[in-house]
């Protein structure tokens, strides 16, 4: 096979010997120290250490003009007075001279010795986070303004990676590529890229440009959490004149390699840059078909090389890696990718439909109804929406109720299109509309074209540059032009229905036909190449007919509203709901379903619930649903009036516990609970003084927050106590003062400070505890804690108050209270969070004689608490748990879970232990096993990826390394896989 030639067409040196290198060094430089060769595509760069410093030798390939290279330290230069980024200077040689000269294998070359940039470069394929690419993105931007009217350099020849000449190096390369297949797939995507650039390239702003600032081109420096962030730049060998969005093109198809990434993953770095140096309209325009064409001349380069010098090994390695790219940039149409580009920037096209000269359903009656498929819909509730016919099953129901025709809606993300399996994240927006009838319809052309036929019922009118797909029609027309007004056939009836999909679709230049539906992150291009096609049968004033974009808005416009809407609701929130009131993410979704342990967000993305420890039936339940619904038609008041519901749900709590603890309280919040546990205490024992263990959240009142004394929740919590709150040790086994087989002596020292503040004339009134240690991250207290410090408090004439807000109702698995595993009778207990499944109830158990001295501060009183919505919810969950038997899932399906995390922690360094029991759970991150030095960033940003990738769960711990890992009880083998699956994802590829 002949090998091309062209100017442009370089190829790569060989091995230079590394004794010459040496040589080179001392004789040229002054310079000596031992020599590394670091590789490179087409010249020769060693890495070379000194007594005095680092350097990087680099011998240019012998068609490098020496002109070029005094531009390329010239242009270093002028970056580095002005970019604030760490760059390679260049030093000049014993004569004075930054370019020098050597022979090397009776080869003459010339050379450089630049600083060598501290840092790490992005050389493997793991996953790029969204601040990682924005910062890309910004380099490229700093670097392309810093240069903007640098005039150093004089480009007399064609330059490889210039991309005003990458269909012509594509077109050279591609006949000579030992693999024929892949090089005709890149030359049938570089030309219509070409195809797509051809109206710009005259408007296009042409500069000097690095023309390579890359992953493999910046170095980084690792960020508190572990990400590697972009500091500077290396490599100015492909510095010339080119179009100054190609530095953008080259640095967003760099990040397309990466674990994950995919063509919406480069918005980030389009953003970053733009701020930089605002891009006009064309240049918008035009980057992504140079991001198509940078990986063509990348796929077709990287196997020329390998021709050319097959021993190369650095070349070779990059052949995937390159092909990768090439894959995402033409994984959706460029049109595509233009039109979401245009829309993250606030610049949606304003493309208009032909005018349609005749209706496409002329005998299609006024009263079409539209279904609601959204993830708001009334009518998929319960779960229905996971049915696989579930949007066939709601069209019939409508037509039935007396419809003659039903209508899907365009634009709309469908709750009947996302997936519970959140690894595969689903495409949800709709870019056509389907027609559901009860009768046949004729179906005429809305305007005049040509008719193809695909399959046994569908037709294509094409129109200039405009194609009205239809599925679902009996045709008539025979392929060929037709007039506007034709009759094309009538909507095909198929085992007794008839439905007809309508679709427009703006030709692209790669051809083929559009999806059905688009992923959310690419909804706004998608819907700007598929406008909404409902106009073509619903006349503007027919009910029900603004539910679609106007026929001559904006092609995005719905998809615009939907956005828009999503971020006025979030500065909203923060207008009128108090910050304090934190959320989960700094741009969290918008949630607004649920269903067992998942949540849906407004664009139909599912996720795995780990999280909620509120709803522990999970999401959605039914019936709780049903049962709350009868109980407020029939009657809500309070606890005053008397009713069967409070008695019966006072008589099953009591059932669940020791037969000492027999008198309930009902309330509305675990914080009151808490708060009312302390009140009885100071009642009964006619003292204030309260015990404490570090650590530990119980609440928000003023009692409950009192004795809470974590400083994640309260960074004074400690330092603000009222005197009447002491503390002892948190009792934590992992990291704690007492660890492993030493934390037995947390409670002998928790029980002599008891006895200690008697003797000082401070008895307790009460000690309070979480029976299995929450806030640390689901830890269990070591064996015979409680027993101890219970038989303490209880000699000092003191209560002892069971916190089982979080812990209790089954959800350690082998036990329904956490007490019960310290082997130990409370006198009181407090319950919530569980107790209603997410509705605000709570409870407070104790002994009758506690109970009524309380009698000595009045009487109690809570509106809410046990009213009789309130009652039948407590009931409701007690049987579902009961019916269910969600504890044996929880010990089942927990044990699993923590398996699969015990057998991650044994291949993942940062993870230092796995806290817990059943599906209270805690993952500990930590930098160093042996200093346990908290993770705290890492776990910030592990949380991050994880909610990419469909999971939603958050830290704890006074340190935030832990992942809180509290699932609805229902949660499944399956879905637990899926968590472990996706943490050994990031822990493998990154965050």
């Amino acid at each position: 096979m002949g090998i091309p030639s062209a100017d442009w067409l370089v190829r790569p040196i060989g091995p230079v010997d590394e004794a010459e290198v040496s040589a080179v060094l001392a004789e040229r430089f002054g310079v000596t120290g031992t020599v590394h060769d670091l590789g490179s595509q087409q010249d020769r760069n060693y890495r070379v250490r000194t007594e005095t410093g680092d350097y990087v030798l680099k011998i240019a390939n012998p068609a490098s003009d020496p002109a070029a290279l005094r531009a390329q330290c010239a242009a270093v230069e002028r970056l580095a007075d002005a970019s604030g980024l760490r760059l390679p200077r260049a030093h000049a040689g014993v004569d004075g001279e930054v370019v020098q000269r050597l022979s090397a294998g009776g080869v003459e070359l010339v050379c450089r010795l630049l600083d060598y940039v501290p840092g790490e470069p992005i050389m493997d394929s793991r996953y790029l986070a969204p601040p990682v690419v924005a910062r890309l993105g910004e380099l490229a931007g700093r670097v392309v303004a810093g240069l903007a009217d640098f005039a150093g350099v004089e480009q007399e020849r064609p330059q490889l990676w210039d991309l005003r000449n990458a269909l012509t190096v594509v077109e050279t390369l591609a006949p000579h590529l030992p693999d024929q297949e892949r090089a005709a797939r890149v030359l049938r995507a570089s030309r219509a890229a070409h195809t797509l650039l051809e109206p710009f390239v005259d408007r296009l702003p042409v500069q000097v440009i690095h023309g390579d600032v890359t992953d493999n081109n910046v170095v980084c420096e690792p960020a508190a959490d572990g990400r590697r962030m972009p500091v500077g730049v290396i490599d100015f060998g492909d510095l010339g004149l080119g179009w100054t969005v190609a530095e953008l093109a080259v640095t967003c198809a760099s990040v397309l390699h990466h674990h994950g990434a995919g063509p919406a993953s480069v918005l980030p770095a389009v953003h970053a840059f733009h701020a930089v140096r605002p891009l006009a309209n064309e240049e918008v325009d035009a980057l992504w078909p140079l991001v198509v064409l940078r990986t063509s001349v990348m796929v077709v380069s990287g196997q020329y090389d390998t021709l050319l010098d097959p021993g190369n090994g650095y070349a070779s390695v990059a052949l995937d890696r390159e092909w990768a790219m090439f894959e995402a940039a033409v994984s959706v149409p460029a049109e595509v990718m233009t039109a979401q580009l245009r829309h993250a920037l606030g610049r949606p096209s304003a493309q208009l439909l032909p005018v349609a000269e005749h209706t496409l359903l002329p005998g299609l009656p006024d009263d079409v109804a539209s279904l609601d498929l959204s993830v708001s819909s009334e009518e998929l509730h319960t779960g229905r929406w996971l049915a696989p016919d579930a949007e066939t099953v709601l069209a019939r129901a409508t037509l039935t109720a007396g419809h003659t025709a039903v209508r899907t809606r365009h634009g709309e993300f469908r709750l009947t299109r996302t997936t519970v399996d959140v690894s595969v994240p689903a495409a949800t927006c709709a870019l056509g509309v389907e027609l559901h009838l009860t009768g046949p319809a004729e179906i005429r052309a809305p305007w005049a074209g040509t008719v193809t036929r695909h399959g046994d019922t569908g037709v294509t009118l094409h129109t200039g540059g405009l194609d009205l797909l239809l599925d679902g029609v009996d045709a008539e027309v025979q392929p060929g032009p037709v007039v506007s007004g034709r009759r094309l056939g009538t909507v095909a009836a198929r085992e007794g229905v008839r439905v007809l999909g309508i679709q427009l679709f703006r030709s692209c230049a790669t051809g083929g036909r559009p999806p059905r539906f688009a992923p959310p992150e690419l909804a706004a291009g998608w819907l700007e190449v598929c406008p909404d096609p409902t106009r073509l049968f619903l006349a503007p004033d027919a009910p029900d007919a603004s539910s679609s974009a106007p026929y001559d808005a904006p092609l995005s416009a719905r998809d615009a509203q939907q956005a828009v809407t999503e971020a006025e609701l979030l500065e909203r929130r923060e207008h009128s709901f108090a910050t304090v009131q934190e959320h989960y993410f700094e741009t969290p979704p918008q949630i607004e379903r649920g269903w067992r342990h998942h949540l849906v967000d407004t664009r139909g993305r599912g996720y795995l619930d780990m999280l909620n420890n509120v709803t522990i039936l999970g999401h959605g339940h039914p019936g709780l649903g049903e049962a709350v619904h009868r109980q407020w038609r029939r009657l809500n008041t309070n606890s005053r009036f008397h009713y069967a519901s409070v008695v019966e749900l006072s008589e099953r709590i009591t059932g669940l516990l020791p037969a000492e603890l027999d008198t309930v309280f009902l309330v509305n919040s675990g914080s009151e609970a808490v708060d009312l546990a302390l009140r009885l205490a100071w009642a009964a024992t006619g003292r204030q003084d309260v015990v404490a263990v570090e650590e530990a959240y119980h609440g928000w009142t003023y009692a409950s927050d009192a004795v809470s004394t974590s400083i994640a929740d309260n960074p004074n919590a400690l330092a603000s106590r009222p005197p009447w709150v002491h503390t002892v040790a948190a009792p934590n086994s992992y990291r704690g003062r007492h660890r492993g087989p030493q934390a037995r002596r947390y409670a002998p020292e928790a029980a002599a400070r008891i006895r200690e503040l008697a003797d000082q004339g401070r008895p307790l009134a009460a000690f309070v505890c979480e029976p299995y240690y929450g806030n640390a991250g689901g830890m269990a207290l070591p064996d015979g804690y409680l027993r101890q410090v219970y038989e303490a408090t209880r000699d000092v004439g003191g209560l002892c108050v069971a916190d089982e807000v979080q812990v209790g109702y089954g959800r350690l698995g082998s036990h329904f209270w956490g007490f019960e595993q310290q082997g130990v009778v409370p006198d009181i207990v407090t319950v919530a969070k569980a107790m209603g499944n997410g509705h605000p109830l709570g409870a407070v158990i104790t002994r009758r004689d506690i109970a009524d001295a309380y009698r000595t501060q009045g009487y109690f009183f809570s509106s809410a608490g046990g009213s009789p919505v309130s009652s039948v919810v407590g009931l409701t969950v007690l049987d579902a748990l009961r019916d269910e038997d969600l504890q044996t899932n929880a010990r089942e399906i927990g044990a699993h879970l923590k398996g699969r995390l015990l057998e991650l922690a044994e291949r993942h360094a940062l993870i230092g232990a796995v806290h817990g029991s059943g599906l209270y759970l805690g993952v500990e991150f930590v930098r160093d096993r042996e200093s346990l030095e908290p993770a705290t960033e890492e776990t910030a940003a592990i949380c991050d990826r994880l909610r990419e990738l469909g999971v939603i769960v958050q830290p704890t711990s006074d340190r935030q390394c832990v992942l809180k890992i509290k699932p609805p009880l229902c949660l499944t083998r399956r879905s637990a896989d899926v968590f472990a699956d996706a943490l050994d994802d990031v822990l493998t590829h990154g965050w």
